[in-house]
């Protein structure tokens, strides 16, 4: 090799659009560097991990000026070219720092400077020295306290190769499996380090449903298409059977030996998603979420890349799992608000997945009970491949839908007589009932009696949240806490009451009216503990709780088979939003938590309580569906020229004074954008939060290359405005959420 100088453009982790330029030092000149290494270099004060974009022999600037790199880091944590290439593309789309969104694809310990542990993880199997004799005997030996240990020792004898991610998301502590260990049932060993290769017992046949004609068609038409890029919009209805339909796609891509990448919007759906797939296939399954520690998120992403994992569950951030032989991407419930990023690097992973299954030239495939109005809309239009499924799996019918009129009824616990009594007879015929309302704690507000004070949190001018049971006002919006107060602060009234109601209050109402009868809370709160709720969920199925309460938590995707009534509490905020996705979302949200009802051959009610029966966009949904609804509600957003008929962007910015980002974002904007409308700037829906000051600037425009141009120029403006520094401000490209 030659002595020629090589010069590096290199990804660094800090808030500049642009890549910085090293060269590399004579120690290193024979080191054949290529994009996607990782690289320690000096920056500033300090030393960072940065990812090689591009090698060159040349250089734009004066050469005496540059820094050297201080050392090329193990071939083992390298990014494909690939990948670097896919992650260019998400940078230059959503006008983010390169540095920044290639530092997200890495798991943190990547991230970090020290040395990375890349042994293989370990997993836990039935000790195979027993006799069947010698372990029936162990097993009816367990006592009744050791219940736990006995189901943790069944769920391992069930699968094969269990990891502690796996075993702790089924809700089982390391206790428990400490003492299977300790009396010899289980032996520990490392999970193979192999590549997969699909064997004649990887799939498991036994009772694997009879599809009906719709899924036939639909597993036809995509597994013809195996083998390029094709986007796919399954369009079934709650409890159609979807979940059969990716589990027979995958059963043919995993008999290529390829990989598949299957995303769901939250983690709570991650346990019975793997529980699924894990009778199904008997083949490496890895988890990436929020819920792993940062090691076992390295190993994941390590076992990907290398290979040896066949199936990969993730939630959003998952997107950029690195794939050594893609096959297919899925992803579960695509119209999920939480498939996008809401802070930092702000992707929907909806969109990035797409546009990787692109790159990657592989299918990707999008379900949903309730599409999302873009995809709908790509659909109509034969942008991505349309498929419906119209009828429920099995014997199961859809639930009817019910509308509660609240001004002629009288109320109770925020409960009507009509809603009371339909409760009532559904546990008096052993059945379950799910009462939806999204608003967790005891009591959204605290209020004085005498003077109509309501105590508000000083740093958002916004009410606090009674949590009774930890005896605490949090306010949901800065998370700022303080202890619940006893005087009024306006007039020293002791007279205080909760304002309204939230689920904590609920649950606490439901045991004194139906006091013969267990009642569960799933929200965020009652959920933080690892493996909590899987635990819950479990409960449920085994019928130990008749009454669940919970909020959206519980309306995506659950499968509870003896739910057959579904209440929901409170929807009437969102018919009067300002924000014009607000009745999509509340329409989807409807739909996906009436489809918990009357999932098997019990036929299912849904009854929702309203004070406006009569609003056009409830009628249509009881009446017609959210088919109906949601192609009039594209009619409405092609004559008002917005998304999806418009593209849009969102300028935020804060700070310690109004004024501030309201001239900022004002005169970063004066001037005239070819095919862009510019609105703002506005005060936002909450304009004070955590003491900052926040404003609104929206651009918006037909086609999407004029959009992009006016943000370059207003980010441009925005670097040599002297404002700049003091005003924290942020770019969101196709924006999901104006309320901010």
């Amino acid at each position: 090799m030659d002595n020629q100088l090589t010069y590096l453009q290199i990804a660094i982790p800090v808030p500049m659009r642009q890549s910085f330029t090293y060269a590399v030092p004579e120690a290193l000149i024979k080191v054949n560097f290529i994009k996607g290494d990782r690289v320690l270099v000096p920056f500033g004060h300090r030393n960072l991990i940065g990812v090689v974009l591009a090698v060159s022999h040349e250089c734009d600037v004066d050469s005496t000026k540059l820094k050297a790199i201080i050392e090329r880091l193990s071939d083992e944590s390298r990014l494909s070219a690939q990948q670097v290439d896919f992650l260019s593309l998400c940078a230059r789309y959503y006008h983010h720092p390169i540095g920044d969104v290639v530092t997200q694809a890495l798991p943190v310990l990547l991230r970090q400077i020290k040395p990375i542990d890349l042994s293989p993880p370990a997993c836990w199997l039935k000790n195979s020295k027993l006799t069947d004799e010698e372990f029936t005997l162990a097993v009816n030996g367990f006592k009744k306290v050791a219940a736990k240990q006995k189901a943790l020792l069944e769920f391992i004898c069930e699968h094969d190769e269990l990891t502690w991610p796996e075993i702790r998301m089924a809700g089982y502590s390391k206790a428990q499996l400490n003492a299977l260990l300790g009396k010899e049932l289980i032996v520990e060993q490392s999970v193979k380090q192999e590549p997969f290769v699909c064997k004649e017992n990887s799939i498991n046949h036994d009772d694997k449903p009879q599809l009906s004609v719709e899924q036939s068609l639909i597993v036809s038409s995509i597994s013809q298409q195996l083998n390029s890029f094709s986007c796919h919009l399954i369009d079934g209805i709650t409890g159609s059977g979807k979940t059969e339909v990716y589990l027979q796609i995958i059963e043919q891509v995993l008999q290529q030996n390829k990989q598949v990448l299957v995303l769901v919007p939250e983690i709570g759906l991650t346990p019975q998603t793997l529980s699924r797939f894990e009778k199904r296939f008997r083949v490496p399954v890895v988890l990436h979420h929020s819920g792993l520690n940062d090691n076992e998120r390295l190993q994941t992403w390590h076992q990907t890349k290398q290979g040896r994992s066949a199936i990969i569950i993730a939630t959003r951030s998952g997107v950029f799992t690195p794939l050594v032989k893609p096959g297919i991407i899925i992803i579960d419930e695509e119209h999920d608000g939480s498939l996008k990023q809401q802070e930092g690097f702000r992707y929907h992973a909806r969109d990035v997945a797409i546009l990787r299954a692109r790159q990657l030239d592989i299918p990707i495939v999008l379900g949903t009970a309730t599409p999302s109005l873009e995809s709908l809309q790509n659909a109509l239009t034969g942008k991505y491949q349309y498929h419906q499924l119209t009828k429920r799996a099995g014997k199961s019918n859809k639930a009817s839908l019910t509308l509660i009129d609240m001004a002629k009824e009288q109320v109770e616990f925020g409960l009507s007589g009509t809603l009371k009594k339909a409760i009532e007879d559904t546990l008096k015929r052993g059945e379950q009932v799910l009462i939806f309302l999204n608003r967790r704690g005891f009591a959204p507000a605290i209020s004085c009696q005498e003077c109509n004070w309501i105590c508000e949190c000083q740093r958002c001018n916004k009410s606090y949240t009674l949590h009774q049971g930890q005896n605490l006002l949090v306010c949901h919006h800065c998370g700022s806490q303080k202890r619940i107060i006893r005087q009024c602060d306006n007039c020293g009234s002791v007279r205080i009451k909760p304002l309204g109601q939230g689920t904590e209050q609920l649950e606490q109402r439901l045991v004194e009216l139906f006091p013969d009868y267990s009642s569960v809370r799933i929200d965020r709160d009652s959920t933080r503990r690892k493996g909590e709720l899987a635990k819950l969920l479990q409960q449920v199925s085994d019928k130990e709780h008749q009454i669940l309460v919970g909020t959206q938590m519980l309306a995506k995707g659950h499968h509870f088979p003896d739910v057959t009534l579904v209440a929901v509490l409170d929807v009437d905020g969102a018919l009067f939003s300002y924000d014009f996705r607000a009745p999509e979302h509340m329409a989807q949200l409807l739909v996906q938590v009436a489809g918990r009802a009357g999932r098997e051959s019990k036929p299912g009610r849904v009854m929702v309580q309203t004070q406006y029966p009569e609003h056009p966009l409830l009628q249509d949904l009881v009446q017609n569906g959210y088919e109906h609804f949601a192609k009039y509600a594209l009619i409405e957003r092609e004559q008002a020229m917005i998304p999806p008929f418009a593209f849009q962007a969102l300028f935020r910015a804060e700070a310690n004074y109004p004024s501030t980002p309201q001239t900022l974002l004002r005169e970063v904007s004066q001037q005239d954008f070819v095919g862009c409308m510019v609105s703002g700037p506005i005060a936002a829906a909450q304009e004070k939060k955590a003491g900052k000051y926040r404003f609104h600037l929206l651009l918006q425009a037909k086609d999407r290359k004029d959009l992009h141009r006016a943000v370059q120029q207003i980010l441009a403006n925005i670097a040599n405005h002297a404002l700049n520094t003091k005003v924290r401000w942020s770019i969101d490209i196709d924006p999901q959420e104006l309320s901010w």
